[in-house]
C-alpha cells in the first residue's frame, strides 16, 4: 500500500510542477533533499554504531545475563513460560535496554534474535501463529519506554536545536502512556493470533 502512496506523491508532484511551471524548482528540491537524507543517515550511523557496540560489549561481558536476572521478576510476569536465564530473556532484555536508551534501530537485531529464541523455547506446534510472548515483545518494541531519546536528540541537534534534550519530560510521559496502553491492549486482545 505504501508503495502506491509514495508513487502517487511523486507522480502528483511531477504533474503539479509541470502545470505550474516549477519543474526546475522541483528538480532542485529533489537533489537537495536526497543530499540531506544521505547526510542525516551518515550523522545517525555514528550514534547507532556507538550504542550497538556498547550493547555487544555488554553481551560479551556477561552484563546482559546479569541484567536479565535483575529484570527477571518483572519480565517473567510479562513473558510467561520463558526461562528466566534463557537466551530469549537475554535478547528481550537487550531489546528493551536499547529501546530505553532511545536506540530504535540498534534494538531491531536484538528483537529479531529474541523472536527466534522465543519460537525455539516455546516449540509451538503452530509456528504460523504468533504467541502471546511474541505479541508482547512486538508491542513493547513498538511502544517502548524511552529514558534517553538518543536518536530524537541527535536529529534535533542535527537540525540546529540549542537544547536537544529539553524534550525529556514529554518523551517520558508519552512513552509511559503509550507503553501502558499497548500492554493493556496486548493483555485484553492477547492469546494467539495469525501473523
Amino acid at each position: 500500500m505504501m508503495k502506491y502512496i509514495m508513487t502517487g506523491m511523486i507522480v502528483l508532484s511531477l504533474i503539479f510542477a509541470a502545470v505550474t511551471g516549477r519543474v526546475s524548482e522541483l528538480s532542485t528540491a529533489f537533489l537537495e533533499e536526497c543530499t540531506g537524507a544521505v547526510e542525516l543517515a551518515v550523522s545517525l550511523i555514528g550514534i547507532i554504531a556507538l550504542w550497538s557496540g556498547i550493547m555487544r560489549v555488554a553481551q560479551s561481558s556477561g552484563l546482559t545475563e546479569k541484567l536479565a536476572k535483575l529484570s527477571a521478576p518483572l519480565l517473567s510476569r510479562l513473558f510467561g513460560g520463558l526461562s528466566r536465564s534463557g537466551k530469549a530473556m537475554q535478547y528481550i532484555t537487550l531489546n528493551i535496554t536499547a529501546n530505553i536508551l532511545g536506540l530504535g534501530n540498534a534494538s531491531t537485531p536484538f528483537g529479531i534474535a529474541a523472536m527466534r529464541e522465543i519460537e525455539k523455547e516455546e516449540n509451538s506446534p503452530t509456528p504460523e501463529l504468533a504467541s502471546r510472548n511474541m505479541i508482547t515483545l512486538t508491542v513493547m518494541n513498538t511502544a517502548s519506554l524511552q529514558l534517553i531519546p538518543t536518536t530524537a536528540a541527535a536529529l534535533r541537534l542535527r537540525y540546529g536545536s540549542g537544547a536537544p534534550m529539553e524534550i525529556l519530560p514529554c518523551v517520558w510521559i508519552t512513552s509511559v502512556c503509550a507503553l501502558a496502553a499497548a500492554l493493556i491492549a496486548c493483555r485484553v486482545f492477547g492469546g494467539r493470533r495469525r501473523l
